[in-house]
């Protein structure tokens, strides 16, 4: 018995004391040729694939990353809108991270601490994400913590973004020249073209994607927009979406014929195969707030194929909501979207923050974005008439080692007016 009572209770506080897992992962990232548009073009692969692969994690394991950066460049990873629970210096940001150099690696670890969700990494400086470099990264629940809907029958990821024939290089001259990127060449889904549902408008001979689905199923399709500049629409024909998740949180189950998803946004929906796949039906990403009849050739078109189904996709694609010189659809259509506050999943105030609300207001801060604007010959973003500049010093390290004049603390609490916008380092 006394052997008995000495595992009962090895075993118990083995259990209380034990580790949260670690999730391990090497990603390279290298210049590979594709032509997703039916140019030969050089891209930004993870792994020799075109986006990358996914990275699965569970809710509070830790990750550990190691990035091996085969480019001709300064490199860094970021992961939108995960939330670093460990360390603040992993977020692969230039302003607390020292960028990778070429033929060099670097290993990020950070904690997923109660997080879930839909996510995805991308390489942040240089303009690299107009060449790839980006893929999934999903954070499920913990057996113990259940999901606010029944469990899917499959897990489907999709990425969309616009895309241009340009390499990435050539873009970031053009914006630096004080030049617009101009209208997309396209838009792509998990890397790949458009279907050719119009003969005039999409070229023979371009690889498109294609999900396949069984009848009857229901599947959690995760989409994430990594464009660079283009809100997209996402629609499925004939199928309803099912809105149940974003960026970490579960919402409040709506369903949307199309759903606006701006760039670095993620969503999740739950669909159901519940049509009688007479044929295959288009998945559609097309660009909003534009001259559809000057921008119909920038649409996205994949394939959703039923095990079942008779036969190839054909006719118009399903209608893009129409109010391009109107805003209030979209606005209400994003301010439909509500989180569900008793769905068990990320919590909402992690490591203390509920203390936020006793802290006394000291200072108040109105922002404005305005259109980009030439500084310095450069075509650039500002906040109040205040454009970032990379420090030559990460103001992380200044704040560590305590370096004076690496940034300023004179950020504007209010919109400037006069003087025309500068570049500043602020904090």
């Amino acid at each position: 018995m006394a052997l008995l009572r000495l595992i009962y209770f090895s075993v118990l506080f083995g259990l209380c004391f034990a580790a949260d897992p670690f999730a391990n992962f090497d990603l390279e990232l290298s210049y590979i040729t594709v032509s997703p548009l039916g140019v030969p073009q050089q891209v930004i692969a993870v792994n020799g694939k075109f986006p990358g692969p996914t990275l699965n994690v569970t809710t509070n394991y830790n990750v550990v990353v190691n990035v091996k950066n085969k480019l001709d460049e300064n490199l860094l990873i970021t992961w939108s809108g995960v939330q670093m629970r460990r360390v603040s210096w992993q977020d692969g940001v230039l302003g607390t991270n020292c960028p990778i150099p070429p033929k060099w690696n670097w290993t990020y670890q950070f904690q997923v601490k109660d997080q879930i969700g839909s996510f995805f990494y991308f390489p942040s400086l240089n303009f690299q994400r107009a060449a790839g470099g980006f893929g999934p990264f999903i954070i499920t629940n913990r057996n113990i913590i259940p999901l606010p809907f029944n469990t899917p029958d499959g897990d489907i990821v999709i990425m969309i973004g616009d895309w241009y024939t340009q390499n990435h290089t050539a873009l970031r001259t053009a914006l630096d020249n004080g030049k617009d990127l101009g209208m997309p060449d396209g838009v792509l889904i998990n890397g790949k073209g458009p279907y050719r549902y119009n003969t005039t408008l999409v070229p023979d001979g371009i690889d498109y994607e294609t999900i396949n689905v069984e009848p009857g199923k229901t599947y959690r399709i995760r989409v994430h927009n990594v464009g660079v500049s283009t809100c997209l629409n996402f629609r499925i024909q004939s199928h309803n979406l099912l809105l149940a998740e974003t960026e970490g949180h579960y919402t409040m189950q709506q369903n949307y014929t199309s759903l606006d998803i701006y760039v670095g946004q993620s969503y999740s929906f739950l669909v159901t195969m519940d049509q009688n796949a007479s044929s295959d039906y288009y998945m559609v990403a097309s660009p909003r707030f534009v001259n559809q009849s000057l921008w119909q050739r920038v649409t996205g078109v994949g394939i959703l194929h039923y095990s079942n189904s008779k036969g190839k996709a054909s006719g118009p694609l399903p209608d893009p909501p129409n109010d391009a010189y109107d805003t209030s659809y979209a606005i209400n259509q994003a301010m439909s979207i509500r989180q569900n506050g008793s769905a068990s999943g990320a919590r909402p105030n992690p490591q203390g923050s509920f203390h936020y609300g006793s802290i006394n207001v000291t200072d108040t801060f109105v922002l404005r974005s305005m259109p980009p604007v030439v500084i310095d010959g450069k075509l650039r973003a500002t906040f109040n008439g205040i454009s970032f500049v990379n420090p030559d010093t990460p103001i992380r390290l200044a704040d560590k080692f305590n370096v004076k004049g690496a940034y300023k603390l004179d950020f504007p609490s209010r919109p400037l007016t006069g003087p025309p916008p500068n570049g500043q380092i602020s904090h």
